[in-house]
């Protein structure tokens, strides 16, 4: 069971009958061919197609154009286990032309896809076409203790698929609802291996980051549309997420170029299409917030993200992301107002007062079998929150009775709560201010 509502309309893109197809430059294909017979040592258009993420009858044809051009010659032998498949191999005129290819660039496999191709299946599987309800969103978050009021501010900022500064003190989830609302990303789009810009190749499926979910694992009525057959240049995945913290730096959002390779990565909000990409703790990174944010401008308010190739050379990109920006300082203190202005929801997430605090207690203790005592409660509140002004936070709850829990396995004795072991948790959680030696 999805935790949201699957996408009606995302429809896969189709797979190209003939070569023209694909929209890319018939020396492009040629070369690509090349490259990854001499790399792979393939021999059968079958499985060259494979490589190739291409149908069989469109390899054929390339190879066919291959050979008329002396590039590529039959090897004159049947393949064992291969039924009557012709073998094919470079001729050395073919192999010099794939070293030459090389030399530009080592892409080989996956025939990419040209970059105004991809941007209209993007327009298809586009983050802001989901639609979510209160009980998805619930159903994704109901292992939390949400403030009363946040899914109302939450639900219409997933629902529009915009960005979101959730911001408050530390310790009270605005991790755990981030991740929440990517789990509640239920349906499937499709992420392409490679893209193409102007004859270079910008690798965009990542392993790392994007879940890969086989033809099986679908909804049936789905694979009868599509009959299996949608373009296998494209990787059929969950919604991507894409979760960075303090280590961001704005590199990170620029393509990545191997000069050895001479081949280029796609930059985490590239791959974070049609998904979700988390700024965790902002403030801590080296870039200043405000210079973050400034970077996000243009792609947040025209969905679109301008990049630039080694040459210099400048181009647009999709820009389909729900961005959630989570942090522990107040937006006044990191942001101007424009920068603001352009974060279209702003949630505070607060920690509880004393009364949810102990519900959350409660139900902690309860999940971990803790009994509660009257008296070590008291000494807490009385004693204890005092020392920190009385505030309190989501984490607190988990991180106390953790401790007495290791405490009571250490010492041999069944769970219990008393005033002695709640000093000794409570001790753990912080670090007294105090002077001493370096």
């Amino acid at each position: 069971m999805t935790m949201m509502e699957p996408t009606p309309n995302v429809i896969a893109p189709v797979a190209p009958k003939r070569a023209e197809e694909t929209g890319l430059s018939p020396v492009m294909m040629r070369d690509i061919v090349l490259k990854t017979m001499f790399r792979t040592n393939l021999e059968q258009v079958s499985r060259l197609s494979m490589a190739l993420c291409l149908p069989v009858s469109i390899t054929q044809d390339l190879v066919d154009r291959a050979r008329e051009q002396g590039l590529v010659e039959a090897t004159g032998t049947m393949h064992a286990g291969a039924g009557s498949e012709m073998g094919f191999r470079l001729s050395d005129t073919g192999k010099a032309r794939a070293l030459d290819a090389l030399s530009q660039s080592e892409y080989y496999g996956a025939m990419p896809i040209p970059l105004e191709i991809y941007a209209e299946q993007v327009k298809r599987q586009s983050v802001r076409n989901m639609k979510v309800t209160r009980d998805a969103l619930l159903g994704a978050m109901g292992h939390l203790i949400l403030p009363p009021n946040l899914l109302d501010q939450l639900g219409p900022a997933v629902g529009a698929g915009r960005s979101i500064l959730m911001y408050g003190p530390p310790g009270n989830g605005k991790s755990s609802i981030s991740n929440g609302i990517r789990d509640a990303l239920g349906d499937l789009i499709y992420v392409p291996r490679a893209i193409e810009y102007n004859g270079s190749v910008i690798t965009v499926y990542d392993p790392l980051m994007h879940v890969k979910r086989e033809d099986a694992e679908d909804d049936p009525n789905a694979l009868r549309k599509t009959s299996n057959r949608f373009d296998r240049r494209y990787v059929r995945c969950e919604r991507p997420s894409v979760v960075t913290g303090g280590e961001l730096s704005l590199d990170m959002l620029d393509l990545v170029y191997n000069p050895t390779a001479r081949t280029y990565q796609a930059p985490l909000q590239l791959k974070s299409t049609g998904g979700i990409f988390i700024v965790d703790d902002l403030g801590r990174q080296e870039e200043p917030p405000q210079k973050l944010v400034n970077r996000w401008i243009v792609p947040l308010e025209e969905s679109k993200d301008i990049l630039a190739l080694q040459s210099g050379e400048k181009f647009e990109v999709p820009f389909d992301t729900l961005v959630i920006f989570s942090t522990n300082f107040h937006p006044n203190k990191i942001f101007d107002t424009a920068a603001l202005r352009r974060i279209f929801y702003k949630i505070k997430i607060d920690g509880p007062d004393q009364a949810g605090f102990l519900k959350i207690f409660a139900m902690v203790a309860r999940k971990k079998k803790m009994p509660l005592n009257e008296e070590a409660l008291v000494y807490l509140l009385k004693e204890k929150y005092p020392t920190i002004d009385n505030v309190y936070a989501n984490y607190q709850p988990v991180f106390l009775i953790d401790q007495i829990i290791s405490i009571c396995d250490f010492e041999g004795i069944p769970y219990q709560m008393t005033p002695e072991l709640m000093e000794r948790a409570w001790a753990n959680m912080f670090v007294e201010e105090s002077e001493f030696a370096h």
